[in-house]
């Protein structure tokens, strides 16, 4: 099949990779053509995924709106915050009976939008979608080490044809229903890998990590019960197995963001040094928003929201929540 992979971020190119490698013809678009020039000069993404080179059946292209046109398959690899953006130049060049991915993670900005939302508000209600979603990092991904993950539709039909799309040996997927509580899991989870990060920061150890992972994972069921998500979406791959890896592997660039302020560097510091998109900080200004528009008592996400935007001290913060979990 043909494949568009629009965003060349290092998720964007894993994911072009893996489905090169299994046999599709696959175009990787970026938004700036310097970007796009260094690729296909050194075929390979030497910033992000430096030790895995193109193969010949990934191409890469610096024209959005012929790349979209001339491809079923969409897959949109961008930040949360340029989503609508990038859909509403696509738009126009979308074939009919395309099928619309994403990876994105993260509530829209401004908006508090689930993705689903922003792309039916963009695309129309009756384009074909589906969110990607799971306990991945990328650079897995482009090893070819094995994954799970969901992929979810509110048509099942769509799930199970991108999830049989996108399946290989090492890349297992499946196909689900439950769209807002996968997005709602996999925006939360970075949130929370940020306050697992400040904890390990300031040495508090596996212990206190274990217990910010329980109760983050209550704070996700909260906040899915305001989209009318049932308990039990949150206990598979994108609710707590999502929530798990982030918040434990240092490949996490959420949780290294919170490792770097938990050990005193300043977010402008520790947003240099990873030199990466770090959603959870948009998230958890979003989810704080959601919070207080629903009256809803969620101390984590409050107190990153608070690190990260009012400078209150980290060490503080966790040891406010380590005392509130006693009440």
């Amino acid at each position: 099949m043909k494949i568009a992979v629009l965003g060349a971020g290092s998720w964007g190119t894993a994911m072009a990779l893996m489905m090169a490698r299994a046999g599709h013809h696959v175009t990787l678009w970026a938004h700036h053509p310097a970007h796009i020039s260094t690729l296909e000069k050194d075929r390979c993404n030497t910033r992000f995924l430096p030790d895995h080179p193109f193969p010949e059946t990934l191409s890469t292209s610096h024209n959005l709106e012929k790349t979209v046109s001339t491809h079923q398959f969409i897959m949109v690899a961008v930040p949360s915050h340029a989503l609508r953006a990038t859909l509403e130049k696509f738009k126009p060049s979308l074939q009919k009976d395309a099928v619309v991915t994403w990876i994105t993670k993260g509530f829209e900005t401004d908006t508090g939008l689930l993705a689903h939302e922003v792309v039916r508000q963009t695309l129309g209600s009756t384009v074909r979608m589906a969110l990607i979603s799971g306990p991945s990092f990328a650079l897995e991904v482009a090893q070819g080490l094995p994954t799970a993950v969901i992929v979810a539709s509110p048509n099942l039909e769509t799930a199970t044809f991108v999830a049989q799309t996108i399946r290989t040996a090492n890349f297992l997927t499946f196909p689900t229903e439950s769209i807002a509580s996968a997005e709602i899991g996999g925006s939360m989870k970075n949130i929370l890998a940020i306050a697992a990060g400040i904890s390990d920061g300031l040495g508090f150890g596996s212990n206190a990590r274990a217990a910010l992972i329980t109760l983050g994972l209550k704070e996700m069921v909260q906040l899915g019960n305001v989209y009318q998500c049932s308990e039990e979406s949150f206990l598979g791959l994108a609710g707590v197995g999502d929530l798990v890896l982030t918040c434990t592997d240092d490949k996490s660039r959420n949780r290294r963001l919170g490792l770097r302020l938990g050990q005193g560097e300043s977010i402008e510091d520790a947003k240099l040094a990873i030199g990466q998109e770090v959603e959870g900080i948009h998230a958890a200004r979003e989810v704080h928003t959601i919070c207080k528009k629903w009256a809803l008592e969620m101390p984590i996400c409050t107190q990153v929201y608070r690190i990260l935007y009012k400078k209150l001290a980290p060490e503080v913060a966790v040891r406010y929540l380590l005392t509130i979990a006693q009440r």
